[in-house]
């Protein structure tokens, strides 16, 4: 398949948008399944997981490939719920396009905010899918301005619907000027019919808009346009596709998936619109099948047969028993095996091209977000930044006997989800697994149990505080002991600085002229790692601060790693209680949709939270209140939420930033602030 002819898509959404049932009707409509797959009866190809099936939500990314109309395309299915949106980050750092489906009677939704901001980073063009045009509520051109206004994009609008709510039956096309109209429920190919007369006139002021727009991207064109001459849809396509791919406005189509209308032209916009793997800018290398070889792992995965591990493949060409470098550890890696995947299905292949994203097995020492890449030419890709997580569990086995398996599967499970981390409380003896919600850890104890065989005791959810570091310190510390027998010694000169929230740990050395001999810095790093797990104030891990080695000394015969590692540790706790350490939190982003009427108990149940509502709005028949919370006055809201609105009032939340804790609140807690 040539590159021109593929296209590598996510499917992402807010939670409950229809995002799993389109992904469905498209594998149907291709020709790749020949039943359609419901998510509310658990028979969706693409949610395969039991968990998946029995909570009727989508927590792991699934790939496959479908073929339209000549085009090869790959598609990741994606999570919609914000605790696993690290699902969402890492396909959309491989993905070369995406479709973003809204909810015809909510629009933009807080979830839907954060994978759009995801995709801006990444520079992945996107195409909007406006679903559920037929529930009762929904309103297309409100969710077109919500786009507008909330998103911060241009939209261009490419269709109109026919009917609202229990009467939708089709759609006008904007561009050929006729109406699709799909009998209820069918999957047959809609009627092309002439556009129903009392929509003429808002057709042709759409279509006039839509002209508009695109031939702003053609000199040609826009000559054409305002000649007045008619612009064809021959001529108006590729003018939508180098604005969509430029990112000057977004196309926005509409339809109803679980009713099967509307789909195969998202498809059609697909293939039209969205990139082929050639046609997108990267500084980290370049799209050529024909260079050396170079691939992102963004996903790993344990079967019944092992590890397998997600590439996409930026360049040159992969074949099952080929050697690869991975250029982050610097250990060499054989391919065993090639799949494509569809979902859980495998399909061995004996090659990849650049530009296919395949699984491989074989690989022993490669995780989410390491390159990839021939021996002889060796790079490193743009790595995947995991979130911090916000809340913690202590988990135990039942028995003294499961502890190594314990380890065991919650190590591999980590492999598995990079948003997870694991730290052991040596004061308390236990172990501390942190995510970025219940939901998660739920899910993660749960294969926990069923894939290991593993029963563990889970302890009350705590949230996950955080230390970190308000001004810079230096210091200067000598571990010394040469008191008969091996001795020991290290100086070293230590330097912390505060960075800002969410950047993590940096390290850095500016040693000159071997003041600390080169094999001894990265113990000096470990041991700092070491000391800021721990943390300084209250036994939490220290956070978004720099430490730079500026200096040191050594001794020939006694210094060792060992000694430099006590060293650099010893010199963080010094140095962190000179730079004015603080107790931060998670802090949420909180939605409440509620009817009008609550909106003021709402609001004062948020404020005696330590909440701060930053805006309020009607929607529909309801009101929408968006605030920020700490995670810690989260815990229990639904039950007060339902009770204050007699169960007619609903919410969403997600992580938004730290923030430093109370003076009060942290001198209880054994911290302080600055």
């Amino acid at each position: 398949m040539e590159t021109r002819k593929l296209r590598n898509i996510g499917i992402i959404a807010h939670v409950d948008a229809g995002k799993t049932t389109t992904s469905e009707r498209i594998l149907f409509y291709t020709g790749e399944n020949y039943r359609l797959g419901e998510v509310h009866e658990g028979t969706a190809t693409m949610d395969f997981d039991p968990q998946e099936q029995a909570r009727g939500i989508t927590i792991n990314s699934a790939a496959t490939t479908v073929f339209w109309r000549g085009t090869q395309i790959n598609l990741i299915d994606t999570p919609g719920h914000i605790d696993f949106n690290i699902e969402v980050n890492r396909s959309l750092r491989v993905l070369d396009g995406a479709v973003v489906v809204f909810d015809g009677v909510a629009g933009v939704e807080p979830q839907t905010e954060t994978n759009w901001r995801m995709a801006d980073k990444y520079g992945v063009p996107r195409l909007c899918f406006v679903n559920k045009m037929d529930r009762v509520g929904a309103d297309f051109l409100r969710v077109v301005e919500m786009i507008r206004q909330r998103l911060g994009i241009a939209p261009l609008v490419l269709q109109l619907p026919i009917g609202a709510e229990g009467g939708f039956t089709g759609l006008v096309d904007l561009l050929e000027m006729h109406a699709l109209v799909w009998h209820n429920g069918e999957t047959s190919p809609p009627a092309v019919l002439p556009i129903p007369a009392e929509l003429q006139a808002q057709a042709e002021a759409w279509r006039q808009r839509l002209a508009e727009a695109a031939a702003e991207q053609d000199d040609t064109l826009l000559g054409k346009y305002l000649e007045g001459q008619p612009l064809s849809a021959a001529e108006l396509r590729p003018a939508i596709r180098r604005g969509t791919l430029a990112g000057a406005f977004v196309p926005v189509l509409l339809g109803s998936a679980f009713k099967n209308k509307g789909v195969e032209p998202l498809l059609d916009a697909v293939v039209a619109y969205l990139p082929a793997p050639e046609e997108v800018p990267r500084q980290d290398v370049e799209a050529d099948p024909a260079g050396p070889f170079a691939a992102l792992a963004f996903k790993v995965v344990h079967d019944d047969h092992g590890m397998l591990t997600f590439l996409r493949v930026y360049r040159g060409r992969l074949e099952t028993g080929d050697t690869v470098l991975n250029t982050i550890t610097g250990k060499r890696e054989r391919v065993s095996r090639l799949y494509e995947m569809h979902a859980n299905r495998k399909q061995e292949r004996e090659v990849a091209v650049a530009g296919d994203i395949v699984a491989v097995a074989g690989l022993k020492a490669t995780v989410t977000g390491q390159t990839l890449a021939d021996p002889a030419h060796p790079l490193v890709l743009e790595q995947i930044v995991a979130p911090e997580p916000v809340i913690d569990v202590a988990v135990e086995p039942l028995t003294q006997a499961d502890q190594q398996n314990l380890l065991k599967g919650l190590h591999a499970l980590l492999e598995e989800d990079p948003s997870l981390h694991l730290r052991q409380d040596a004061e308390a003896g236990q172990t501390i697994l942190s995510g970025m919600g219940e939901l998660q850890l739920e899910v993660t104890l749960e294969k926990l149990r069923t894939r290991y065989k593993v029963e563990v005791h889970v302890g009350k959810p705590q949230v996950a505080y955080r230390e970190t570091l308000t001004r810079p310190a230096r210091v200067r510390y000598l571990h010394k002991k040469q008191s008969g027998g091996p001795g020991q010694f290290a100086e070293v000169v230590l330097l912390l600085e505060p960075l800002e929230r969410g950047a993590g740990f940096v390290f850095e050395s500016r040693i000159t002229g071997g003041a600390v001999p080169r094999e001894y810095i990265p113990s000096v790093e470990t041991g700092i790692r070491r000391a800021a797990q721990a943390g300084v104030l209250a036994g939490f891990p220290c956070v978004d601060f720099k430490a730079t080695l500026e200096d040191g000394s050594f001794h020939e015969r006694d210094s060792s790693t060992m000694a430099f590692e006590y060293a650099a540790a010893a010199a963080f706790r010094e140095a962190a209680g000179e730079a004015a350490p603080a107790l931060i939190e998670p802090v949420m982003a909180v939605e409440v949709i509620t009817p009008t009427e609550h909106v003021g108990d709402c609001i004062g149940d948020i404020n005696r939270r330590r909440g701060h509502v930053r805006h309020q709005e009607l929607r529909g028949s309801g009101s929408v209140i968006e605030a920020h919370v700490p995670l810690q006055e989260m815990f229990g809201y639904i039950g007060q939420l339902r009770a204050m609105t007699s169960g007619r009032a609903s919410f969403t939340m997600q992580f938004d930033h730290y923030a430093v804790v109370p003076a009060r609140m942290a001198e209880a807690m054994g911290g302080r602030v600055a």
